[in-house]
């Protein structure tokens, strides 16, 4: 059945971008802006990345928020229906949302489209290798709306890809896709300069 002429529908959204883009920081800002309007919103993060404190979204800016972590095995539909009986949610925000696994993604499609909720996550797109996280993949596939947060590699180009850094600075080739480190164990460069592993000038 189709949607009724004036029916709201909600959206999956999905903002990707390379490291350090600023994208927690646009989603604490998307979150307080839903919240500054007097709507209750619900923040989700990867339980595995815990730089922050577990439960905790934190902008290199200094800003940070509380959230629900998510593994992945949880069922994040039944999760937020759950929350939403309790506090009738505005928004749902994601963020890590590399990290979700295909059937939650379908799971936060679902409460966009069953529950009538907006969802939007924010992540990166491709690991260091150039591969996209099955997450990202499955949000590139499905989201209602895709956007790019920009950021710049050192020479000033538009930065879409992640190089990896071992505990020498030197670039890692080889590795498991998720490898949970700070700012000094990722760069974010443009394609060229990630092809050829060129660090800086």
């Amino acid at each position: 059945m189709g949607c009724l002429q004036g029916e709201r529908v909600s959206k999956l959204y999905f903002s990707y971008a390379a490291m350090n883009a600023g994208k927690s920081t646009v989603l604490l800002q998307a979150a307080h802006n839903y919240e500054e309007r007097g709507m209750q919103t619900c923040l989700f993060t990867a339980r595995l990345d815990q730089r922050a404190g577990e439960g905790r979204i934190a902008s290199r800016i200094g800003i940070a928020k509380d959230a629900h972590s998510f593994e992945s095995h949880d069922n994040l539909l039944e999760k937020i229906e759950r929350l939403h009986k309790i506090g009738n949610l505005n928004c749902v925000l994601v963020d890590e949302a590399q990290f979700l696994t295909p059937a939650q993604v379908w799971q936060l499609a679902g409460v966009a489209d069953n529950l009538g909720i907006p969802v939007l996550c924010y992540g990166l797109r491709t690991d260091f290798q150039g591969k996209l996280f099955p997450g990202s993949e499955t949000l590139l596939a499905i989201a209602d709306q895709l956007r790019e947060i920009r950021t710049i590699c050192w020479c000033g180009a538009k930065a879409i890809m992640v190089l990896r850094l071992d505990e020498n600075g030197k670039p890692v080739q080889e590795g498991a896709q998720v490898h949970i480190g700070g700012n000094d164990q990722y760069i974010s460069l443009c394609r060229r300069h990630w092809k050829i592993q060129q660090l800086s000038p």
